[in-house]
């Protein structure tokens, strides 16, 4: 399992630096190898504890020893060692308090480099956190007073918290849009943490919503950069990133399409009503009271509604009127030409917003699958 996340890592690390020209982007990638492989020694300081304590690297060896073993000291280094690969993996998500590095990458690298920093390695390395919750982190809880579970807890609130408050104070895209990734992956260690049927169904959905609406705004993201700076065909050839909220005011009147588009996906994100994002939210809120979580859940409803400001300052600056829209419009109509988007990464934008914003419609396919995941991993 550490070797094969630790390949996808080394592969993110080259696209990181994948603008070699460009200083933000090597220093990017430096900075996420270097803190990278911090976490990666953490990883493997937990993996030397279990293996010193137990002798063992299998999982499910491992999953069996805790089921039949009564030694104390064993049941505690192998906690204590479960704990560091989680903190491990808890950095490597940008987990709070860990999470200092994200922001700084995310703005630096190249915006079709950060769709692959914000989805790909964050499924494979929950679902694997999932593994580990669903088989030992309930044994855990009676042997170790820092236990799995109360340390996603943690982590998950001050996600919450820092996610929200200092997102509030951004004014670049990319870093608004990290810290509001730290902001959900408190709620989906919220999900895990809580560990029953329903909150492993929304936390399997909220990855799901989560990758979704992600990947359409970095797309979107990527199509407003041609629209603003159409100076080339090929996305290699020179930087066409939108660096600051305020290099999309008035775009609306310019490309209504995409605008909208971004538009619904932020609502999404803010979990507004009856988008994708809503229901995802529902979930594991609803499940985080029904298991008598009340503090944490009250916390993640009020820095749910206050988070939906800051995406609302960007849905605001998208409509708003600017003097310079005329020029503008003059001047995307003469290289029309120039900087029409491909089939492909039209159609990927039209089908991902077409299915956050109609969900609804019919919400049985993806919530059957889900449920019938969770279901599987405590009656299997």
């Amino acid at each position: 399992m550490y070797l094969s996340i630790e390949l996808q890592s080394f592969g993110v690390y080259i696209l990181t630096t994948l603008y070699r020209d460009s200083e933000s982007a090597t220093s990017a990638g430096l900075k996420y190898f270097l803190l990278g492989s911090l976490s990666s020694c953490i990883i493997l300081l937990g993996s030397g504890l279990v293996y010193t304590y137990t002798g063992l690297t299998n999982l499910e060896s491992i999953y069996n020893l805790i089921t039949v073993s009564e030694n104390t000291s064993i049941l505690q280094g192998l906690s204590l060692g479960i704990v560091f690969i989680i903190v491990g993996y808890l950095f490597k998500v940008s987990a709070a308090p860990l999470h200092n590095w994200a922001p700084d990458v995310y703005n630096d690298s190249p915006t079709i480099v950060t769709i692959w920093l914000t989805i790909m390695p964050k499924i494979s390395i929950l679902i694997f956190l999932l593994e580990i919750q669903s088989q030992i982190g309930n044994s855990l809880i009676t042997i170790f007073s820092l236990s799995l579970k109360n340390l996603l807890l943690i982590s998950s609130l001050l996600s919450l918290l820092i996610g929200t408050i200092v997102g509030l104070a951004q004014s670049k895209i990319k870093r608004l849009l990290a810290y509001s990734t730290i902001s959900h992956i408190g709620f989906i260690l919220l999900a895990l943490a809580i560990n029953t049927e329903q909150s492993i169904d929304s936390f399997l959905f909220y990855i799901i919503q989560y990758s979704i609406t992600n990947l359409n705004t970095f797309l979107i993201l990527i199509a407003l950069g041609y629209v603003l700076k159409n100076n080339s065909q090929s996305i290699l050839d020179s930087f066409q990133d939108i660096k600051y909220i305020t290099e999309l005011k008035g775009l609306f009147f310019n490309n209504p399409l995409l605008s909208l588009s971004l538009t619904i996906c932020l609502f999404s994100m803010a979990g507004v009503p009856p988008l994708l994002g809503f229901f995802s939210k529902q979930f594991v809120l609803y499940s985080a009271m029904q298991s008598e979580y009340y503090f944490i859940g009250i916390i993640a409803i009020i820095v749910s509604v206050i988070s939906a400001s800051y995406y609302l300052k960007i849905i605001k600056v998208l409509h708003s009127e600017s003097k310079e829209i005329v020029e503008i419009v003059e001047i995307v109509e003469e290289t029309e030409t120039q900087s029409s988007l491909s089939s492909l990464h039209s159609f990927m934008i039209s089908t991902l917003t077409l299915f956050i914003l109609l969900f609804i419609l019919k919400p049985s396919i993806l919530l059957n699958s889900t449920q019938l995941l969770a279901l599987s991993l405590f009656y299997y």
